[in-house]
């Protein structure tokens, strides 16, 4: 009799840029056990609408299929993002991850992976939503801001909460001082976030709620 393979938890990660977020979740869960009992985590496809991003050099260096989707295709932003659902779904990624990706998913995308894109934004959500949050936050002089894990709905970083840690504002941050702590975060709860959900130990919101279930207590990993 075989002995039993292990499942694997694929995921698809689009990034527009450096790909750091990209190379944390490689570093910390690319190829690995995600709990005792749990799946490897696999990183399937790395997608990006920039060819020139940083990401889709850490994805090759790391063996892992990278593809690119130009936005100024001529077809629609919904046309594009089917066509980026198809090669998704081709890869067999059961999660969705916008790790860095400056633009906004269609409707018609996040209706063919229902709670299974995730993103991550750098600011403690309501607060400061859209791609000047850090300076925002600065200019608004909160003394507290952070960094938010939440699933993708149609709205600009209005979906569902799934995890958050705050990150203190010093007197003098600019914004590069907060980016490089913020991002030190955002290194840490993006694949912690990950495992939990690889884990099946995040829940998404019952109907006519916002309220995502979160188990932290099994996170056993000594990576995070």
């Amino acid at each position: 009799m075989s002995p039993a393979r292990t499942p694997v938890f694929r995921l698809a990660v689009l990034a527009s840029g450096s790909g750091t977020n990209l190379q944390a979740v490689i570093d910390k869960l690319h190829g690995r056990l995600a709990g005792v009992g749990g799946p490897v985590i696999e990183v399937a496809l790395v997608i990006s609408d920039n060819p020139d991003a940083q990401a889709l050099e850490r994805a090759r260096e790391a063996d892992i299929p990278a593809a690119v989707f130009p936005i100024d295709h001529g077809g629609s932003r919904a046309e594009h993002d089917l066509i980026m659902a198809a090669a998704i779904r081709k890869a067999e990624a059961e999660l969705v991850v916008l790790a860095g990706y400056m633009r906004m998913v269609s409707p018609a995308f996040i209706q063919e992976f229902p709670f299974r894109v995730i993103n991550l934004h750098p600011a403690i959500l309501p607060a400061f939503p859209g791609t000047t949050s850090i300076s925002d936050a600065l200019r608004y002089g909160v003394k507290v801001t952070g960094v938010t894990v939440h699933f993708v709905d149609e709205g600009l970083d209005t979906g569902p909460v799934i995890a958050q840690e705050p990150v203190r504002v010093n007197d003098g941050d600019t914004v590069e001082s907060l980016a490089a702590r913020i991002h030190e975060v955002e290194h840490q709860l993006l694949p912690a976030t990950i495992r939990l959900i690889a884990m099946g130990k995040i829940r998404a919101p019952l109907p006519g709620t916002r309220v995502v279930q979160v188990d932290w207590s099994s996170d056993d990993s000594s990576d995070t």
